[in-house]
């Protein structure tokens, strides 16, 4: 069943191409007070094995098969439950920061169930060989090699222009921000900020001294 958008929890959406920096703007809203950062990557890398939606998830997973959306999304929301129940996020005043998910379409048409997305910041990085060379230097920091090899990036690329991207088109132009992820970090998350504090929802926030 729909909610109102009075009942659903207040989020912003950082959406970009693998490389372009959304876990690190997400990191560094996060350590704001009152925002949230939502990793999804890092929700199913703890995910608990022993229960029933982790067993479905390793049942895909352990057999290179992609996690149908509606587990996707239910794996994440029973995370973020977890986390407002145990009083780290309040989703009465605390804005969600989403990184990584939705990934497609559907996951947004679902996620619109609970969580009202009143902004998207895309970080947009045209050069596309830039992404690629951010890509290389990440997974050889991070010691995953298989990660730097120029298929695998290439994919992941493809992967997001296909299948990601098109969720621009389903929130639509009044809610998207474009931010030139080519930029210094610190000037994203400015820019990021700068817009969060124009809008609307947020200032009706500050009035009602949430």
């Amino acid at each position: 069943m729909s909610v109102s958008s009075h009942d659903r929890w207040p989020a912003f959406l950082i959406l970009g191409a693998p490389g372009s920096g959304k876990g690190t703007q997400g990191k560094i809203l996060g350590s704001i007070p009152r925002f949230f950062h939502c990793a999804c990557g890092d929700i199913f890398r703890s995910l608990d094995t022993r229960t029933e939606l982790g067993q479905q998830f390793v049942s895909y997973s352990s057999r290179g098969e992609l996690v149908p959306d509606e587990l996707t999304v239910r794996l994440w929301k029973t995370q973020v439950d977890h986390w407002a129940e145990s009083h780290l996020y309040k989703p009465d005043i605390d804005f969600l920061v989403l990184d990584g998910i939705p990934r497609n379409v559907e996951q947004a048409r679902m996620i619109d169930e609970f969580l009202q997305v009143h902004q998207v910041f895309h970080l947009s990085c045209p050069d596309r060989s830039e992404l690629a060379r951010r890509m290389r230097k990440r997974a050889l920091k991070e010691n995953r090699l298989d990660d730097a090899s120029e298929s695998i990036i290439q994919n992941r690329i493809a992967t997001y222009e296909a299948e990601t991207k098109p969720i621009l088109d389903h929130y639509g132009t009044a809610r998207i921000t474009e931010i030139d992820a080519t930029r210094q970090p610190v000037e994203v998350v400015a820019a990021i900020i700068s817009k969060i504090v124009q809008l609307p929802f947020y200032q009706s926030h500050i009035r009602s001294g949430i």
